[in-house]
């Protein structure tokens, strides 16, 4: 799998990345709808660490998001909570930052969309988002995904691997128009 748009390509994160990821989530701007991280790099250096471990087994994918033109970090997001059963997926930790391109949020999500459906294998994506958090609501929504339910703190979707291919085409027009 190329982890390459028009604009951003991904790579996977690594325990020198953790300076970067930290600041973000230590961002105000970025941070209200993630879990709070303290101001100690050397526990994002340690988680990443564990990741790794989780990545060498294929439980979870941790990306960076680059632009192409200069590979200059924008920002992060990651695959995990798979359900093998259920042949079902989770992603989350996005964040793109002020550097981001005009379309990194529609290209990111058909990147992910693309690995984990079609190189991965899976058939379903479910998620839980923050019910304050009425951008990627929206983002979402646009995208096809059904709410199916909540949590005091979240709305929780799911998103199937057909209709990520009704609307699929049609994303990469807009993007490539542009």
């Amino acid at each position: 799998m190329e982890f390459k748009n028009k604009t951003i390509h991904f790579r996977l994160a690594e325990v020198t990345d953790a300076r970067f990821i930290h600041s973000l989530r230590v961002d105000e701007k970025y941070n209200k709808h993630l879990s709070q991280v303290d101001d100690d790099i050397s526990k994002q250096e340690s988680w990443l660490t564990e990741y790794k471990k989780r990545e060498a087994l294929k439980q979870e994918y941790y990306f960076i998001i680059q632009r192409n033109s200069d590979n200059l970090p924008i920002g992060t997001v990651r695959l995990y909570d798979f359900i093998e059963v259920e042949q079902s997926f989770c992603w989350g930790s996005w964040i793109l930052n002020e550097n981001k391109t005009k379309y990194a949020a529609l290209e990111s999500a058909l990147i992910i969309y693309d690995f984990a459906f079609f190189e991965l294998g899976y058939k379903r994506c479910h998620m839980d988002i923050r019910k304050e958090n009425l951008k990627v609501i929206d983002f979402h929504k646009r995208f096809g995904v059904n709410i199916i339910g909540e949590t005091e703190l979240d709305l929780l979707g799911h998103y199937f691997v057909a209709d990520y291919q009704k609307i699929r085409d049609d994303i990469r027009k807009v993007i490539e128009k542009n």
